[in-house]
Parts: C-alpha cells; structure tokens; sequence
C-alpha cells in the first residue's frame, strides 16, 4: 500500500547513491533491494540511538547486528552489507578510517618479512601468503605467551625442534615445502642482521625421492570434453571456456591466467603476454582457437567494468578472478563431462605430455612451460614409455 514503506532514518540522503553503486558492482536489482532494506534498519536504529552516520563504524554495526539478535530479528543481512556500506561511505568521505592498533612486534617483522618477499625475492601473492604464515607460527612460538620477540637468541636447536613438530603431521611434499618456507625466513633475519647466525644452512633436508612418479596428465580427448562441457550460450559459460583454453592450449598456471590483462593480448601481432614466476614476463604466440575464445569473451561475456585485469567474476559484488578460481572452473567442466575432479594445473602437464607425443623435444616443451631450468621439463621424458623401452638396459636374466 502507498505510503507504507519505511524511511530509512539517518542514512536516507545516502539510499540512492548506495543503490547505484550496488547496482554498479553487478548486484541484481533484487539483491540490492535486500541490501537497502537491511539499511534502513541501520539507519533507523541509529536515530533511536541518537547517533550521527558520521559516528558510523565496525564496532557499531556489531553493537546494531548484536540488537537486532536480542530482539529476535535473524532475518537482517549479514555483515557484508555493512562492509559495502561502510566502504562507500568512506569513499564519500562521510566517516573516516578507523585508527588501528599499533601492530606489535612479531606483526612489525612480518611486515617486514612480507615486503622483502615481494619487492626483493618477486614471489607470488599465493606464495609470499604461505611463506608468511609459516613466519607467522615460527615467530609466535618464539615470542611465547609473554609476546616478547627475540630472535637474536635464536639457535639451531629451536629451528629443529619446530620443524620436528610441524613435519610429524604432514606428508613428504608438505615437509618439504615447510623446509624451503623457514629457511628463507631465516636467511632474511641474517641478512638483515637480526641474527647472528645463518640459521638457514641448520635446517635439515627432508628425505624422500624427487620425480619418482610419472607427471600426471589427461588424454587429449579428455581434454576436448572439458572445453566442450562449457556452455557458450551465457556470460558464465564463456568465461570458463576461454579460461580452460588458455590453461590447456598454452600452458598457463592460474596465477597468470588471474594476472592477464587486457592489453596483454596484442591482437595484432597474433601474442599474448604472460606474467610468470619471479616477475618474468613472456610473450608466447597467441592460436587461432585461444584467440577466438577470448575475443568472445571480451565481446560477449566479460562485464562492461574499468577493471584492467582481462577475466572477472560474474557474481557481485565484480572483481578480478583470483588463482584458485581456475581449478574451480575445470572441476565444474569434469563434473559436466562425467571425469574424476582435478584441478587447473593438470592441464598444463596434459599440454607437454601430448606436445611430447607429437614429437616435441624437451627444450621446445620447456620454452611453451617457460621452466627457467630444463631439468624441470625432464619429468616428461618419463611419459614417452615407448622411446624409454628402445635405450633401457636389459634386466640381468632377462629378455629386452
């Protein structure tokens, strides 16, 4: 009935602006009418509070959520609408940003941590993350619960002492992993001069074979089934086509395929730029059907967005896609082609097994994977069983 709705108290002069940015970040008109009914009840329950939007922050939007539970009303959004909420705010400069607490001193070393992986070393996002709470366990454990950080007393006996703890519930690969991650943290406390010692060289190897299976890969057909699993007939669809192309026809790990961006794709010259590992940038010669797949994403299936980065999530609120995005994408393409579930970087190494079987050397299948060291690329020679049986020495009391 007219005149029935609900004003939405203190933050009625800011309903309209909220709507079109919600709206902007691919929120359906549906969702963003949910978004703004959840605050209206903020804004009226700031008026009854006697408070101001410019009081507005996180510890108050608890103070509402934890009302709004007290008085029996769990229908109210969860905190994310506030966060937009906030967020938008804050780019209005309606409220300011919070003040945080002074970080401590394991947190000020992990920062530090941080920004020489990144700036010094050129790790991945995804790797300085794991390096980083590594850093994290191993430097809390020293601080104990007094929160005091020394690491000048450091010694090799505490380095093993939490490795023996941390390998003892994970398997060989993970052990080993677990080793690079502490030493580097410990060779960047030496060169910083926060240790005496250069702790890295008393971390002990783990044991264990490298290499000793065979690559795992997919039949090429297995391959054709999970492009042809994608459904091109919506925005989704063509997305996840054009991802698992990139993936299977050149190669690429999911970090590069999140790193893509628009202008890496040089439609003119027929090259794509790929970001690799260690700030190394390539350019590798874009196909015929990887083009075509990505030109109909652009055309047909990315969302109109400023964003640079080339592939983007199709639900709001829109960002660029991130890594492990792509993995999701090919375990959706086996559930549709009735497969076993595996992830993206499976079908980097079904692109060197079939370029091997169609007579590919290894120096040419290194320069498509862009290993820096061929002895990487190595494994695949394990995969071509029938020229292995030509140069294998008989077994002794055997026939070859």
């Amino acid at each position: 009935m007219p005149g029935t709705r609900r004003k939405p108290g203190k933050l009625g002069p800011y309903v309209e602006d909220f709507r079109s940015r919600l709206l902007a970040l691919g929120y359906t008109t549906e969702s963003t009418r949910s978004h703004l009914k959840a605050i209206g009840h903020l804004g009226r329950w700031l008026t009854a509070e006697g408070l101001e939007v410019s009081q507005l922050s996180e510890a108050r939007v608890e103070a509402f959520l934890a009302a709004c539970r007290a008085e029996g009303r769990p229908s109210v959004a969860g905190k994310r609408s506030f966060d937009l909420l906030l967020d938008y705010l804050r780019d209005e400069q309606v409220v300011g940003v919070e003040d945080p607490r002074p970080p401590s001193d394991l947190e000020q070393l992990v920062q530090r941590y941080r920004d020489w992986l990144i700036l010094d070393r050129g790790l991945a996002p995804t790797t300085v993350l794991r390096y980083e709470k590594l850093a994290r366990r191993f430097l809390q454990e020293r601080a104990g619960s007094g929160n005091r950080l020394e690491v000048d007393a450091l010694a090799g006996s505490d380095v093993t002492t939490f490795l023996l703890a941390e390998c003892a519930r994970v398997s060989i690969g993970t052990a080993k992993a677990r080793v690079a991650e502490l030493r580097s943290l410990l060779r960047f406390l030496y060169l910083k001069g926060l240790t005496r010692l250069h702790l890295a060289v008393s971390v002990p190897p783990v044991a264990g074979w490298h290499d000793v299976g065979l690559p795992p890969s997919l039949p090429a057909s297995d391959v054709q089934a999970l492009l042809d699993s994608c459904d091109r007939s919506n925005p989704t669809g063509v997305r996840d086509f054009a991802i698992v192309m990139v993936l299977a026809r050149l190669g690429l790990r999911s970090a590069e395929v999140a790193r893509l961006e628009l202008g890496d794709v040089d439609w003119r010259a027929g090259e794509i730029v790929v970001r690799g590992k260690g700030r190394r940038a390539d350019r590798l010669p874009l196909t015929v059907e990887v083009g075509a797949a990505l030109a109909a994403y652009v055309a047909e299936g990315r969302p109109r967005d400023d964003a640079r980065q080339l592939f983007l999530t199709i639900r709001a609120p829109r960002r660029p896609i991130r890594p492990d995005l792509c993995s999701d994408v090919v375990r959706r393409a086996c559930r549709r082609a009735g497969m076993a579930p595996v992830g993206a970087h499976r079908l980097r190494h079904a692109l060197a097994t079939e370029l091997l079987g169609k007579g590919a050397d290894l120096v040419e299948i290194s320069q498509v994977l862009r290993h820096r060291d061929l002895a990487t690329t190595a494994v695949y020679a394990k995969v071509d069983l029938g020229s292995l049986r030509q140069v294998a020495s008989p077994w002794p009391g055997g026939q070859r």
